[in-house]
């Protein structure tokens, strides 16, 4: 008896033990159905191969062509199709942007995720893959901060927008493309219309997908220390045309008109999953990437949404789109909250300041790592100072929400606003999807603790 009991016990604290272990821990349900994503032009391909998938899709879209989400909903065939293709490679693709087949990619995307969303959604998800290269990845493939930018007592005389421009004249496909899209934003149609946006705005979008970025950042971000220069930065895109008008429209209504286009609308949900201020992260940024928010906002410049520097003030960094949020009724609040997520978004001003400054957050802790304590909760977003300069030297270069990014081998900015620093919870967000999967550190701790504690109660069970 006693050797039957004690079976029991050491199998009982063995199962225990290999759950905490397995990768099993982790939800069933949550794991599965998801496959690594392809782009969706391949994945349409396969699903036409396969004649359950392709009439499902084919009744998808019949339902989709001029019918809200809950008329579509409400029919029990659109309602069917819809749970089919979720389990099809059309709902986990994703596209590149720039690839070849750019807006029919994006068109196979939408077609089933505008079928998923309840409604106006404020953030979307990004339809493009993840982006993993940093910018100390563009620093490497250009030694663009080299030269003046070694010396501070040069580097603070130099115009570095100037620089850019004549570095962009240097590569002949810069060269040609901005010389393309300065003809045409600049040609006057007439004494009524100053030019032909549209046409400016295709010609922009050529130069920002087909230039690499070591040049268009450079052109876009770059440092400045006096008001020239600032001037030309925010010249970069010929906003007179590209980017101003006689009135500025209401930014929801801005946005409305940008989501009717497959390009915009996804330029933009680009935009606010990779930019989107986050104060868990040293950076303000989603995974610490800024790379992946600069790539994101130069994404948007040539359509609706265009963004642009508001003035030409050295010694601050506010971008917005062409509009305000006048008239905005009982949407007010919405409206402020979008047009914040350009004007006061420390990710966005992080990111332009670190390049500008040519530095990067080094991810590799130098010295030994201690545990993180958490930090209260905190309601209200910490405000950027208005004076912050944009120097190439290194010292107060880049903007931070956490002063142990020293120990990245960053100096950090010592406004009390920004000396707060923000634990981030350890999860891992499968491709296409929104949900969430949680290695449960915590409910393992739990199983561990459920099993210590019926130690007492078998321990008699054993002696008998």
């Amino acid at each position: 008896m006693i050797l039957a009991n004690a079976f029991c016990l050491f199998f009982f604290l063995d199962e225990t033990l290999r759950s905490l272990a397995s990768p099993s821990s982790l939800q069933g349900s949550e794991l599965h159905g998801w496959r690594p994503p392809v782009d969706c032009v391949r994945a349409n391909e396969l699903c036409a191969a396969e004649s359950n998938c392709s009439s499902r899709y084919r009744t998808l879209r019949q339902c989709l062509a001029g019918r809200d989400r809950n008329t579509m909903l409400a029919n029990k065939e659109c309602q069917a199709a819809l749970e089919v293709l979720q389990e099809s490679p059309l709902y986990d693709c994703r596209c590149k942007r720039g690839m070849k087949k750019e807006l029919q990619c994006l068109q196979i995307y939408w077609s089933i995720h505008l079928g998923l969303t309840e409604g106006e959604e404020f953030y979307e998800a990004s339809p493009y893959e993840p982006v993993t290269s940093r910018l100390s990845d563009i620093f490497r493939l250009a030694s663009i901060f080299s030269g003046t930018g070694a010396d501070p007592v040069v580097s603070a005389k130099s115009n570095h927008c100037l620089d850019a421009a004549k570095a962009c004249n240097l590569n002949d496909n810069c060269k040609k493309l901005r010389s393309s899209y300065i003809s045409i934003c600049n040609r006057e149609i007439s004494s009524t219309e100053r030019c032909n946006r549209r046409k400016c705005h295709k010609a922009l979008r050529q130069f920002f997908d087909r230039v690499p970025s070591e040049y268009t950042y450079r052109m876009l971000f770059c440092s400045c220390q006096d008001q020239a220069c600032a001037e030309r930065r925010r010249q970069t895109i010929l906003p007179s045309c590209s980017y101003e008008d006689k009135e500025k429209p209401n930014c929801l209504d801005l946005r409305t008109l940008c989501r009717i286009d497959h390009l915009c609308r996804s330029r933009l949900a680009d935009f606010h999953a990779n930019c989107r201020a986050s104060y868990r992260t040293l950076t303000s940024c989603p995974a610490d990437n800024y790379q992946a928010c600069l790539g994101s906002y130069a994404g948007m410049i040539g359509f609706d949404m265009t963004p642009n520097y508001v003035d030409s003030n050295p010694t601050g960094i506010v971008v917005s789109p062409w509009c305000n949020c006048r008239g905005s009724g009982n949407q007010e609040e919405e409206c402020e909250k979008f047009l914040r997520d350009f004007t006061e978004n420390p990710c966005l001003r992080n990111a332009i300041q670190a390049f500008g400054n040519g530095t990067d957050v080094n991810m590799s802790p130098k010295g030994p790592s201690f545990p993180a304590t958490q930090a209260p909760r905190v309601e209200k977003i910490p405000s950027l100072p208005d004076d912050l300069s944009d120097s190439t030297s290194l010292g107060t270069s880049v903007i931070t929400t956490c002063t142990s990014i020293q120990e990245q081998g960053l100096k950090a900015n010592n406004s009390k606003e920004l000396s707060m620093c923000f634990t981030e919870l350890t999860t891992n967000i499968s491709p296409g999807s929104k949900k969430v999967i949680k290695f449960y550190s915590g409910s393992s701790r739990a199983r561990l603790s459920a099993a210590l504690m019926a130690l007492p109660l078998l321990m008699p069970t054993l002696a008998l």
